[in-house]
C-alpha cells in the first residue's frame, strides 16, 4: 500500500496543523467567536497580499473571484485586454464573453511570457480598454508573467486597471500589491495557502473601487460592494465555509511565522532545484525563459507516453502530478512546489520520476536527477 502525495498545482498537500483545526466542532457564523476569527483573517490576508486594502473572501473556487473581477469592474460598452498564454489566460476571455464584454486578446505562445510592450501598444491604440486581465503565474504552462512591468504601464492611465489572477502566485513569489500599483488581485485557497479548495479572494485598489461604483453589469453573489460592507463587520454576506475559515486562520499564522522573504526563498529554492534536476535527466522545460516558482512544467522525452507517465506516478507511488492541458496534453507533466512542500518532498518526486523514466526506456544514469537536485538545494 502506497501513501498518497499531491504534487499537482492545486489542490496541494495540507499541513497537519490546518487539518486538525478544521476538524474541530463547527461554530455558527453569526456568533462573536467566528467574528474574532474573521478579524484575524482580515489582517493576515492584508499581510500576505501586501496591501492596506481589504481582501474579500468568497466561498467558491478561484474562478468565482475571477468572475467577480469582471462583473464588478467593468460596465456595458467597456473593453478588456486579455493576456492569453495558457488555459487560465483563456478563462479571462471566457468570463468577459459571458458578460457581453468585448475583449482584445494578446495571444502569447504557450511556454512564453507576455511582452509588456505589446500591452503598451494595445492601450495606446484603443482608449475604450478599461482593464488588463492577466495571470501572475500561468499554471497550465509554468510561466511567470512580468507583473511589475505591466503594472507600470497600466498605472499611467487614471481610467484603466490591471487585474491579476495570482491564484498560483500569492504566497509563492513577491507580488507587493500596493507597492507595484496592482489594482485587483484574486487568488484561491487550494494553492500556497495550504487549504482545501473552496475559498476565493479578491483585493482592490482605490482606483479599482472607483470602477466598481460605476459598474452596471449584473451581479449577485459576487457583489464586491456588498461583500466589503460585510467584511468590515467581520462577517460574510452569505453562509461561509466555516471550517475553511478556521483552517485559513491557521495557515495565515503559519505564513506569518515563516515570514514573506523566507517563504519566497523556499519556493525559489524548490523550483530551481526541480528545474535543474529535470535538465540533468535530459528533459526540456516548457517555460525555460520565464519559469514560475509555483510549478515546473517538464517536457516528456520522445517515445515516452506522457499520459501513461502521469498515470504511473499514481499507480506505482501514489503520487499525483498534473498532465498538460489542451495543446500541451501528453507533452508535459507539471510538478508543483507551492505551499506545504520542503526539500525532501522534491527528492521523493524526482526519485519517482527517475524510476518511471528508466522503466519506460529513457536512457540516463539512475541518481543523476536526484544528485543535481541535492546539489542545488545545498547551495541555499
Amino acid at each position: 500500500m502506497e501513501k498518497k502525495y499531491l504534487f499537482s498545482p492545486g489542490p496541494t498537500m495540507l499541513p497537519p496543523e490546518v487539518l486538525l483545526k478544521m476538524a474541530e466542532p463547527i461554530m455558527h457564523h453569526r456568533e462573536p467567536e467566528f467574528e474574532k476569527i474573521f478579524a484575524e483573517i482580515r489582517e493576515g490576508l492584508k499581510y500576505l497580499f501586501q496591501t492596506k486594502n481589504e481582501v474579500l473572501v468568497f466561498t467558491s473556487s478561484g474562478t468565482g473571484a475571477m468572475e467577480g473581477a469582471v462583473s464588478n469592474i467593468l460596465s456595458r460598452g467597456d473593453k478588456a485586454l486579455v493576456i492569453r498564454g495558457g488555459k487560465f489566460g483563456e478563462r479571462w476571455g471566457e468570463v468577459c464573453k459571458a458578460y457581453g464584454i468585448e475583449f482584445i486578446p494578446i495571444d502569447v505562445e504557450w511556454g512564453k511570457a507576455v511582452e509588456p510592450e505589446s500591452i503598451r501598444k494595445a492601450l495606446e491604440s484603443d482608449p475604450a480598454i478599461r482593464a488588463v486581465y492577466t495571470q501572475a503565474s500561468e499554471t497550465s504552462t509554468g510561466v511567470r508573467h512580468p507583473i511589475r512591468e505591466i503594472a507600470e504601464i497600466v498605472n499611467r492611465y487614471e481610467d484603466k486597471v490591471i487585474v491579476v489572477d495570482a491564484i498560483t502566485g500569492i504566497g509563492v513569489f513577491d507580488i507587493p500589491m500596493d507597492q507595484w500599483g496592482i489594482d485587483v488581485v484574486v487568488s484561491g485557497s487550494q494553492k500556497a495557502l495550504m487549504l482545501p479548495p473552496g475559498l476565493a479572494f479578491a483585493s482592490l485598489s482605490e482606483k479599482a473601487w472607483r470602477l466598481v461604483e460605476r459598474s452596471n453589469l449584473p451581479k449577485f453573489y459576487f457583489d464586491f460592494k456588498k461583500e466589503l460592507k460585510s467584511t468590515k463587520k467581520n462577517q460574510s454576506s452569505y453562509t461561509p465555509a466555516i471550517s475553511l475559515f478556521v483552517g485559513l486562520r491557521e495557515s495565515l499564522n503559519m505564513i506569518r511565522k515563516e515570514g514573506l522573504e523566507p517563504l519566497f526563498r523556499r519556493h525559489e529554492k524548490l523550483a530551481k532545484a526541480t528545474r535543474e534536476a529535470a535538465k540533468a535527466l535530459g528533459l526540456g522545460l516548457y517555460a525555460p525563459d520565464s519559469p514560475s516558482n509555483a510549478v515546473t512544467a517538464v517536457k516528456i522525452p520522445e517515445g515516452i507516453d506522457g499520459e501513461r507517465l502521469k498515470d504511473l506516478f499514481f499507480e506505482r507511488f501514489g503520487i499525483t502530478v498534473a498532465e498538460g492541458q489542451d495543446r500541451a496534453k501528453g507533452k508535459i507533466i507539471r510538478i508543483a512546489h507551492l505551499g506545504y512542500y520542503g526539500r525532501l518532498d522534491m527528492v521523493m518526486v524526482i526519485s519517482a520520476l527517475e524510476m518511471l523514466l528508466k522503466e519506460m526506456g529513457h536512457r540516463f544514469e539512475l541518481g543523476t536527477g536526484v544528485r543535481r537536485l541535492e546539489e542545488v538545494l545545498m547551495e541555499f
